[in-house]
């Protein structure tokens, strides 16, 4: 049995026994990796030097009034998204394959603070842009089920490493279904907050309207106690909510008796798998047992959703990534004669095929004379479907449906299909316009593959959804399976 079977509860009550070491649980996730990240691929850049050096001060501070956190001494993996100061952040690109920050993003720095241990940063697609890891320019990750099959994306990495159990938990960040996609085709637990729960300051951009940093974890216990620990408003950003974190814990009651549930016709229609349709309406069961009722209803706008969402990301991100230009940080061509030569090539060298289309299409989107046909729109049809979550959360407490409409696919399977690829996100999208939170908890298996059930909040009310996702957990084992690497 590994270390990180147990949960963090269990793993902090053995560190204060001494029946084990922080220097133990670092070597614990460093053997793992040395044993199956060749084959996985879940990490890009190792800090085990740091990790090391720093497990040894917390072992001897064991004990004392500073050892008392629950994060104290736990190892974590960080989306290379993440800035972290002295350690190489890329974003899986060539354009940053030199960037060393010389900051902490605000979640890292609240880590830091809490005195968990950092193993190192995780692929992802480049600069969050893509459903499968594909898009990594240094290495593919595998699903640690099937490693002939995708582990999901952006945040492939992220789940992965949890999935294989080389770290017990990690961070991701989550644009269109980034966190909670690959929770759900690695059977692990990924949280999307509430926009603005969560500071996005160190947070390379994508589309900065929908990014979002969560915990990716094995039960989700340990993901409430993550985002406690990540949560709360931050001077640094902007768009940081100035509202009170509380305390996430004291959801976890196992009690949902009374509670209404709203399944949204759209979630199980047309394309979505048969057999997830029926793992959702058995998790449904299952709640039902537990007290709580549900009833269908609808989202209607959802069916624009995911043009909505790739205009006005691409149309951020054609912003956002305008700063990669070889001037002051990252890559640089050797190919240029004179500035603007040097612009166009160091970007056309520094960015994969993915990040160049959505430049372009989002380039296009805000060009004069197209603005208001497809930005603005994209706006306004935004405001409609954030219209339809909040009506039903007049009348309901959560939304359940599937996370994704098929489990996993193939490496390789959608490569070529990019409007099919973007399909994958059509249950996850919908989340991020209108800024609510939702989580992916395991829900079924197809093929030996993990299926996810999406729960989905009112703003800022995270509470319900982890005692939702809780009382499911508890009635169900499918969080205990593991992959046989």
């Amino acid at each position: 049995m590994s270390l990180f079977d147990h949960k963090m509860k269990d793993l902090h009550t053995m560190l204060h026994n001494k029946e084990v070491k922080v220097s133990e649980l670092v070597d614990e996730s460093y053997k793992r990796i040395a044993q199956v990240d060749d084959k996985v691929g879940a990490f890009l850049a190792l800090d085990e030097e740091k990790a090391r050096a720093y497990a040894k001060e917390l072992d001897e501070a064991l004990g004392t009034e500073t050892s008392r956190g629950l994060l104290f001494g736990m190892p974590i993996g960080v989306k290379d998204n993440i800035v972290t100061r002295d350690l190489r952040t890329t974003c899986s690109s060539r354009i940053l394959e030199n960037f060393d920050p010389i900051y902490d993003a605000t979640v890292v720095q609240k880590l830091r603070d809490a005195q968990s241990v950092t193993i190192g940063k995780l692929n992802m697609d480049e600069f969050a842009m893509g459903s499968s890891t594909e898009n990594s320019a240094y290495k593919e990750t595998k699903n640690p089920w099937n490693l002939d099959y995708v582990p999901g994306g952006s945040s492939g990495g992220s789940a992965a490493a949890v999935a294989a159990g080389e770290v017990p938990f990690t961070l991701g960040s989550d644009t269109g279904g980034s966190i909670r996609q690959p929770a759900a085709y690695c059977g692990v637990v990924g949280l999307k907050p509430t926009y603005g729960r969560v500071s996005r300051f160190g947070l390379v951009a994508f589309a900065s309207s929908l990014d979002q940093i969560g915990p990716v974890t094995r039960n989700v216990e340990d993901n409430a106690y993550l985002l406690q620990a990540i949560s709360g408003v931050d001077p640094m950003d902007g768009t940081s909510a100035p509202v009170d974190v509380p305390d996430f814990l004291s959801a976890l009651t196992g009690d949902v008796k009374g509670l209404k549930i709203a399944v949204p016709k759209e979630y199980l229609g047309e394309g979505v798998d048969e057999n997830v349709k029926q793992s959702v309406l058995d998790s449904l069961k299952v709640l039902e047992a537990q007290g709580a009722t549900w009833e269908e209803v609808s989202l209607p706008h959802s069916k624009y959703a995911l043009a909505t969402y790739y205009l006005l990301s691409s149309s951020e991100a054609s912003a956002n990534l305008s700063r990669f230009d070889g001037v002051r940080y990252g890559y640089r061509t050797d190919n240029a004669d004179n500035l603007i030569e040097m612009y166009k090539q160091t970007r056309a060298e520094g960015f994969g095929n993915e990040v160049k289309r959505r430049i372009m299409l989002g380039t296009f989107a805000l060009s004069s004379g197209y603005y208001d046909a497809y930005y603005k729109k994209a706006q306004q049809v935004r405001t409609l479907i954030k219209q339809d979550f909040d009506k039903i959360f007049e009348n309901y407490d959560v939304i359940i449906g599937p996370t994704t409409p098929t489990p996993a696919f193939k490496i390789g399977e959608k490569t070529d299909d990019p409007l099919t690829m973007y399909a994958n996100d059509i249950l996850t999208i919908p989340v991020n316009l209108a800024g609510v939170p939702g989580i992916s908890v395991p829900c079924g298996f197809q093929n030996g593959l993990p299926l996810g059930l999406q729960i989905i909040g009112k703003h800022f009310d995270e509470s319900t959804i982890y005692r939702v996702a809780h009382v499911f957990e508890q009635a169900t084992d499918y969080h205990t399976k593991k992959p046989t690497l």
